[in-house]
This record gives C-alpha cells, structure tokens and sequence, in this order.
C-alpha cells in the first residue's frame, strides 16, 4: 500500500467504516445519560435499575472477551452485521416488551442480550483493521478508531439527547438510537463487504473452530508477553474509570466546585482524547510503540493523576487551574493507543486470540479501578487512592522494560522497502 492511500495516519480505503463505527456508538451511547432515571421513574428501584446495567455490563464484558475470536472464525464483516442486526432487535424487543409493559424481567433479559452487540460490532472492526492495515500503520488507524468511538459515544451520543429530549421525550429518544444503530450498520456492511481479510480459519472444522475459541483463555498462560501487555492495557486506564468514582467527592465535596463545572471539566478531558488518539497513533510508528507507551504512557499519566489532586487542592476552587489536570489525562491516556497494535503484533498467527485478550483487559480496567478505590478509600481517603494509581502506572512503566515485542519504527522504514511492513 502506498503512502498515498492513508491520510495523517487513516486508511482511506476504509474511512466509510470508521464513520459507520461513529454512528454506530452514537446511538449506543444515546441512553446513557438518562436510561437509569427513566427506569426509576417507571416505578422500578434504584436496586432494580442498576441490576439491568449489571446484567448489560457483563454481557457486554463476555462479548468484548470473545468478539476478537468470534470474527475471525466467520470473517469480521458477518460479525458486524450480525452484531447491529442484534443490537436493533434486542432494543426492540426491550423498548416494546420491557420498558412499554413495565416488566422487569423482559427487560433485564433483552437489554442484557443487547450487551453482546455492541463490542461484537466495533471490535470485529478491530479485527479487520489488524488484517488489512501494515503492522507499520496500524497504531495510527486504532488511533483512528479511538477517535471515532470517542466522537460516537463521548460526544454525539451525550450531547444530541440533551436536544432531542424536550421535543421527543425519553422513549422517542430510544426509538431514534435504531435509527442510528441501522444507518452506522448499513454502512459498514455496504463499504466493507468487499474488503479482502483472512479467511484462514473460516473454513476450519468445527472442532478446530472451537479449539481457536479456547486461544482466548489459554493463550494468556502460554505467551507471557501477552500476560505481561494485558497487565499493562489494564493499568492504562484505570484513573479514567477510577477518577470518575473519586473526584467528584473532591471536587464538589471538598472544594465547592458545582456538579456542572466537574462535569465540565470531565468532559474536557473526553474531547481531548478525540484529537490524542489520532496524535499518538501516529507518533507511535515513529518513535516505537513501547517506547512511546513508556515515557508518555506510564510516566505521563503517573504525573497527571498527581496532578488531577494536588494542583486543585492548592489552588483551591478555580474553574481554569482544575482543567489543567485535565487536559493532561486527556493527553497522556491516549499514547498507550499502540496497545492495541501491540497484542497481535506478539501473537500474529492467532490474531483474534490476541485482540480477545486485548478487549478482555480492557474491560478489566473498568473493574479493576473501582476496586482500588473502594478497599483504600476507606483507610488512606482519596489521595491514598491517587497515589495507589500512580503506584500501578510506575509497575506499568517497569513492565515496559521486560515486555518483547516485535514493533516497527516508521522512521526506518522506505518507500523502497514495502515488504517489511
């Protein structure tokens, strides 16, 4: 592929797909801010409400874990579309028999069946990027990615509620995330059907098939370069899941900031993130990817999370020294990007294995992170949970000098040498 074909960094031969991943989230993201409340208000309790969001987050967690596998034993594209056409009969069917007949039950099995859709859907797309994409390329398009995912779920999803639900109300609101979800899937099935990926497994019996399925659980103990990436994918996140328990306790608890300036600065951060993504994924190619991981990784997000607590407590309640910190998570979360170029770069003849593992640490993160805080937060507060995090991206930083992984750097790479990418 030429130099030609990518544009800071995105393939343009598959740009209706990142576009269809950012509509896709959109929609899915479209009840986020109100699907809870909406539910109480029904009648249900809160109890009730968040065992529907339990059952969803779980599902969704097993879905992630085996989406990587799942697409590359039927191709990535039969994933996708498999996985929007879920999404948009599970919301029906939870929109019609569970929330429009106030049953409990329906809606914990319908919503919770709607959990497998979504990570099917955009991590089959994953899949895809890391069969057709050159390993030397393939950091800057996860970027790109990240990106569009950010720009679905983070932005457009949060925000198109906020003026959709005065004039339609909450349940229009959730009828128009169809809307959304089949247009997001309508595309990547008519842009990417004729996209060429490795058919290698497709074919494969199905005893053999399922022996592919197990990879997502063995190879973690069979590759402990893979153990060690996954180790580190969990620490990349977890003061982004993690800061969101906490800080409001600081912020609005401790220093009078209102809730709508917390979440203005929170949402600062999210917006950063669209345009980092993109800017270390393609920085990654240049300088390595574990370097990259490294220095601005590790060592960044240890000094941000600090940050994020000592630089408001000095300063006290000040709207623009509060965003500071801000600003930086959103900067230095995003270079550990190349992460997920990382995982199939160290097992490259089990793909989908690798990007199971990737998407499984991922969703550990979100747990992991709570977890830390609710057993220090009750003996040390919130700046024992502060420095526990930036304990864990110090460890993080460590592991990045025992980790091997074969990884390109842009810098050495010619024109002339297209067979090593």
């Amino acid at each position: 592929m030429n130099h030609q074909q990518y544009w800071l960094g995105l393939p343009k031969h598959l740009i209706w797909g990142f576009i269809a991943i950012a509509i896709f989230m959109s929609g899915d993201g479209f009840e986020m801010a109100f699907l809870s409340k909406y539910i109480t208000d029904l009648g249900f309790s809160p109890t009730q409400s968040a065992m529907v969001f339990t059952i969803y987050g779980f599902a969704a967690a097993i879905a992630a874990w085996a989406s990587g596998v799942v697409a590359e034993i039927i191709t990535p594209q039969r994933a996708m579309t498999f996985g929007f056409i879920l999404w948009i009969v599970m919301h029906a069917l939870f929109m019609l028999l569970g929330l429009d007949l106030e049953n409990y039950y329906f809606m914990l099995v319908f919503y919770g069946i709607r959990g497998l859709a979504y990570p099917l859907f955009i991590y089959s797309f994953m899949l895809l990027l890391v069969q057709v994409v050159p390993r030397v390329r393939l950091a800057a398009a996860t970027g790109w990615f990240w990106a569009m995912y950010s720009v679905g779920i983070g932005v457009i999803g949060s925000y198109l509620p906020s003026f959709s639900i005065p004039f339609i109300g909450e349940a229009g609101t959730l009828w128009l995330a169809i809307v959304w979800v089949g247009c997001g899937g309508l595309i990547a099935y008519f842009s990417l059907r004729h996209v060429p990926v490795d058919r290698s497994k497709v074919d494969l019996p199905l005893k053999d098939k399922l022996t592919e399925l197990s990879r997502a659980v063995t190879i973690l103990f069979t590759n402990r370069n893979i153990f060690l990436a996954c180790l580190i994918r969990i620490i990349n996140t977890i003061s982004l899941f993690g800061f969101a328990i906490i800080m409001p306790l600081l912020f609005v608890g401790q220093l009078n900031f209102t809730i709508s300036q917390w979440l203005q600065i929170w949402g600062v951060f999210f917006f950063v993130t669209i345009f980092t993504n993109i800017l270390w994924g393609i920085t990654g190619e240049y300088i390595g990817w574990i370097r990259q991981v490294r220095w601005f990784g590790c060592m960044g997000m240890a000094i941000s999370s600090l940050m994020f607590y000592y630089l408001p407590l000095y300063f006290g309640n000040n709207f623009y020294i509060a965003l500071i910190p801000a600003i930086c998570l959103g900067i230095f979360v995003a270079a550990f990007v190349p992460m997920t170029a990382v995982f199939p770069a160290l097992e490259p003849h089990h793909q989908g294995a690798a990007i199971s593992i990737y998407n499984l640490s991922a969703g550990l993160s979100n747990f992991v992170a709570p977890a830390v805080a609710s057993l220090i937060l009750p003996f040390w507060g919130i700046v024992g949970v502060v420095w526990a995090y930036t304990g864990l991206y110090m460890f993080a930083f460590i592991l990045t000098f025992i980790i091997k992984v074969p990884q390109p750097e842009r810098a050495k790479v010619t024109v002339a040498e297209p067979a090593m990418i």
